[in-house]
């Protein structure tokens, strides 16, 4: 397993700690399939130091952290085919983090889109943990010398940034790190229920995981498709349209190119459209919710995989700082005479 090219990759534990469709098919989706095709060493986390960027309730942030574990399994990771940890369980991702934001331009993390993003979102509580929070990403990729890193479009520049830093490092201390890999994800960025923004909880605009049917077919007649094209009597654009991306994500492959002729030539209503993709979450999310009802019964078997899962993590960890102290000369040796 060791001798495997390694993977990493972490979500934060948000709202309840439950995760979205979004969360699913922009991410969780795609690292079932890897850890289950046995190519990889493969570690996923629940990033929770992330999560403490913005404010939140302390005595929350458990559930919260177990709702994302628990999505996690639900979804298919299985403990027996990947490592599944909490972040804050191994210390050694802030005390590299530390490390690592000494080669860390200031100007590079000023360029972070997403700093200015969340910068806006969250005005009352611009901290210094939002700016070098790219810096905590890398070091909790570096730690485990991952050299694949599954990601949505959303965190590419994120990773570029996570790559100069490790060359950064490579180059003024010697080669400690390999250099990470994007592999993006197959699924979009999925946009909300909105139409406008990046689905979250947080923004109201989500389907979650563990949503009954009845919900999710709400949800998803109330959904945005595209006004002005019905407005102009135009046909279908269903490559503007975050129904029909929800489609390609879920919907079988002959399907979705049948979904996508009907649409642009005006077969197909955007009612009918909804109502397919209602069938085919709810299809998708059945078996998610019954595992995550039997895990629910039996809390113990999360909180055993993720404590199984920091022991392993913190092991790799513990070599990878020996290395990174001995590389920086952060160990003391008596003075030569």
């Amino acid at each position: 397993m060791t001798s495997a090219p390694r993977i990493f990759s972490g979500m934060q534990p948000t709202g309840s700690g439950e995760l979205h469709i979004g969360n699913y098919l922009g991410a969780l989706k795609n690292w079932v399939s890897l850890s289950r095709e046995g190519t990889y060493d493969a570690l996923f986390c629940v990033v929770d130091a992330h999560a403490a960027t913005t404010e939140y309730r302390a005595a929350e942030m458990p559930t919260r952290i177990f709702g994302t574990a628990l999505s996690y399994m639900a979804a298919g990771l299985d403990p027996a085919q990947c490592t599944l940890f909490v972040q804050s369980d191994v210390p050694q991702h802030m005390e590299l983090a530390w490390y690592l934001s000494t080669v860390t331009p200031m100007g590079d993390l000023h360029r972070m889109t997403q700093f200015k993003e969340k910068s806006d979102e969250h005005k009352q509580n611009v901290n210094a943990g939002l700016f070098t929070y790219p810096i905590l990403m890398a070091a909790d990729i570096l730690l485990y010398r991952a050299t694949v890193v599954p990601v949505g479009n959303d965190q590419v520049q994120h990773l570029e940034l996570s790559r100069e830093i490790c060359r950064k490092f490579n180059a003024r201390f010697g080669d400690t790190f390999p250099e990470p890999k994007p592999k993006l994800t197959p699924t979009p960025r999925i946009m909300g229920l909105d139409g406008k923004r990046k689905m979250s909880k947080s923004l109201g605009n989500a389907i979650d995981l563990f949503d009954q049917p009845k919900v999710v077919e709400k949800k998803l007649k109330g959904a945005f498709t595209d006004e002005l094209k019905l407005q102009l009597g135009d046909p279908g654009r269903p490559e503007v349209c975050n129904i029909f991306t929800l489609h390609t994500a879920l919907t079988p492959e002959g399907e979705v190119k049948q979904i996508d002729a009907d649409c642009r030539s005006g077969a197909l209503g955007c009612g009918t459209c909804k109502k397919r993709l209602t069938e085919t979450m709810n299809a998708e999310l059945a078996p998610i919710q019954a595992r995550a009802a039997e895990l629910r019964a039996e809390p113990q078997r999360v909180l055993e995989a993720l404590e199984a899962g920091a022991e392993r993590a913190r092991s790799i960890a513990t070599q990878t700082m020996a290395d990174v102290r001995e590389a920086m000369g952060m160990n003391v040796r008596a003075p030569k005479s």
